[in-house]
């Protein structure tokens, strides 16, 4: 499969086009050449050097990320910016990135999957962004304690995870928003949710949720946003036989 074949599926599955809007982190192929074949794609969160490398050494041709090289300025090729550019067209690794439209995607996004873990029930979009909802809400199917939210998430508690447990001892309902979006804290208390699930903290919170008396559960940016290139390579590897590989890099925060 041809680069540009592949980056108009992609582009129709995951609606990069509409979401150019409330988006500036430049989603689609980054870097490569359109007309290159592609037989493996590797799959991460990350654009690093080590991303990089391991993808090389995977002997793949596309490296697929969330979290790319471009956030809606420009970035002078110089220093490590350089290596990184130097690394992809030395090796001909082309560099793909979906960043809010793999948060977003009802069907293998980084929000849908952590819903389809906890199995969320009555599944609804929340958290507006710009006018769209880049999150969801839902109901679980049984009440669950604080620590088997955390053992169904994660396998357990780890030193990137962070719980403000001001709210009910058996949660109903939930709130989801992958990555960083403390803040979006308050449509989940507005909307009388349980628990409100994100990747990132922020200290201003703490006593908010307390006074609102609702649980807050900080995951971890990494750990919130593996599912969306997890799911995707799934697809990938189905529906155009491509090879996929995942390659995990935590970062622990």
């Amino acid at each position: 499969m041809k680069v540009k074949d592949f980056d108009i599926w992609i582009r129709n599955i995951l609606r990069i086009d509409e979401m150019v809007r409330i988006d500036s982190s430049l989603n689609g192929l980054q870097v490569g050449r359109e007309e290159d074949e592609i037989e493996k794609i590797a799959f991460t969160v990350d654009a690093s050097l080590e991303s990089f490398t391991r993808a090389i050494e995977a002997k793949a041709q596309m490296l697929f990320v969330h979290h790319g090289l471009y956030w809606g300025r420009v970035i002078p090729i110089t220093g490590s910016f350089y290596k990184r550019i130097e690394m992809l067209i030395k090796n001909n690794l082309a560099l793909y990135t979906a960043h809010l439209p793999l948060d977003i995607n009802e069907e293998f996004g980084n929000n849908a999957g952590l819903a389809k873990i906890l199995g969320l029930q009555d599944l609804q979009p929340f958290g507006d962004h710009k006018g769209l909802k880049i999150g969801f809400k839902g109901i679980l199917p049984e009440p669950l304690s604080r620590d088997e939210i955390i053992n169904t998430l994660f396998g357990g508690w780890d030193n990137s995870i962070k719980m403000l447990p001001f709210g009910k001892d058996e949660i109903n309902s939930v709130a989801l928003i992958s990555g960083d979006a403390p803040f979006e804290l308050e449509q989940a208390i507005d909307e009388n949710i349980d628990l409100y699930l994100t990747g990132e903290a922020s200290h201003v919170l703490y006593h908010r949720a307390q006074e609102a008396a609702i649980n807050v559960l900080f995951g971890g940016h990494y750990a919130t946003e593996i599912y969306g290139v997890k799911l995707l390579a799934d697809k990938v590897s189905k529906e155009l036989s491509l090879d996929t590989v995942f390659i995990d890099i935590p970062t622990g925060l």
